[in-house]
């Protein structure tokens, strides 16, 4: 009896001094939550914004933003900062530290989509076609608002994958001097028949002087969901060519499939690959 009082004393003691003096927790913060009206889409939105270590204490220092389409936390937000930030730090150095913006969804298939002449996709997807002004709301509202409040340089990146690359594909076809980066994965190019593939872009064109650089990233994902079937490996391969065959000669296109990637898992290793390629020495 006396040993096992004396081992139950021996455990408490040990339990005591395994305990913590004080409870020290607290929020971890990844980043800042800004909400803003949107006089474009009447309504309001969130952007969810992550700002690099060095922000923080260099008042002076200006950084390069990139923007992120599905840049809600439940989407892409939480792994691509984290991306950014392991890709930024000095042992690692791929890209210099940069500020990441998520624009939140609120509809995303209304927001991402030029307006469809196919039935079956208009029966669908109702809400679509909303792509206009959604990137008026880009241009307009968001980038503005993010070069007023933050430190940002002059380097503007965008990343979109499904019908994100759609919407990325139509902002270079469309404002191309929006962005100097452009990280294209896995467009649904698919959408409207594949129309956005038939247009003539002025980027393109060999008086086009901005330079640009655009990654456009595929895994093995078979056919989009249309009524008409576009293979989205040969969708994205014909986009490649398209921009590759272009005549300016300011414009860089890099082309990568990736055989082991879906639909679901491609947008991370992508993004790897889009980081050591667009932001080589």
């Amino acid at each position: 009896m006396r040993h096992i009082t004396l081992l139950l004393a021996l455990i408490c003691t040990a339990a005591g001094y395994a305990q913590p003096a004080t409870d020290s927790s607290g929020a971890f913060v990844l980043g800042t939550v800004r909400k803003i009206h949107s006089a474009v889409l009447g309504e309001n939105r969130i952007l969810n914004i992550y700002l690099p270590a060095g922000y923080g204490h260099n008042d002076t220092a200006h950084y390069p933003v990139i923007y992120l389409l599905d840049g809600s936390v439940d989407e892409d937000f939480i792994h691509i900062a984290g991306l950014v930030q392991f890709n930024s730090l000095p042992w690692v150095y791929r890209l210099p530290e940069t500020i990441v913006v998520g624009i939140a969804n609120a509809d995303r298939k209304r927001d991402f989509t030029y307006p469809s002449t196919v039935p079956d996709e208009l029966k669908r997807f109702p809400t679509t076609g909303g792509s206009t002004r959604f990137t008026n709301y880009l241009e307009k509202e968001v980038v503005p608002y993010v070069e007023a409040n933050f430190r940002t340089g002059k380097t503007r990146t965008i990343i979109g994958q499904s019908l994100g690359g759609l919407l990325c594909t139509e902002i270079l076809f469309t404002c191309p001097e929006l962005f100097d980066n452009y990280i294209i994965i896995s467009p649904s190019l698919w959408w409207d028949n594949g129309s956005l593939l038939a247009r003539s872009p002025r980027i393109l064109e060999a008086g086009y002087a901005k330079p640009t650089k655009i990654y456009i990233g595929v895994g093995k994902e078979g056919l989009g969901p249309s009524s008409t079937p576009h293979v989205m490996e040969v969708d994205a391969n014909l986009l490649a060519e398209k921009l590759k065959n272009g005549k300016s000669k300011a414009v860089t296109t890099y082309f990568d499939y990736l055989p082991t990637e879906n639909h679901a898992t491609i947008t991370h290793h992508a993004v790897t690959n889009a980081i050591e390629t667009l932001w080589k020495p």
